[in-house]
């Protein structure tokens, strides 16, 4: 089990996204730790759920900040924004109908889409950001 770290390559130089990234990231973990330790599909449930709910709280608030500050990328961050979570929820669809746990290719899956987001659109809305605030 490989659990993510925070350090200064995620951080995208604004406190309050910085912060929300960090809650991500956590709940991230908490989330790869129970699947590789087997526990309950109800408790697994509750971490996705928190994580997929967090989630969607950052976006809103990352698009408001875009807003605010008339950030000409704000349509396509949406659009990927929306991608993501469409696809995360059919991950967790398919978690709950199925009644199987999530496998370790579901947390590579939201690994790489938790951190190429970050590591991706997020650094240019960051920079962008750190020019206008």
């Amino acid at each position: 089990m490989k659990l993510l770290n925070w350090d200064e390559t995620l951080s995208v130089q604004i406190d309050e996204v910085d912060e929300d990234h960090r809650r991500l990231i956590d709940l991230f973990n908490i989330l790869n730790r129970s699947v590789a330790e087997g526990d309950s599909p109800i408790y697994i449930e509750a971490v996705l759920e928190e994580l997929l709910s967090c989630t969607a709280w950052h976006f809103r608030h990352e698009e408001r900040l875009m807003l605010q500050h008339a950030y000409d990328g704000l349509e396509e961050h949406k659009a990927e924004h929306k991608e993501l979570i469409e696809s995360a929820g059919e991950l967790k669809k398919k978690f709950l109908q199925e009644g199987t746990s999530l496998t370790i290719e579901d947390i590579d899956y939201l690994e790489r889409w938790l951190t190429g987001h970050i590591l991706g659109t997020d650094m240019a809305m960051g920079a962008f950001l750190c020019e206008v605030m």
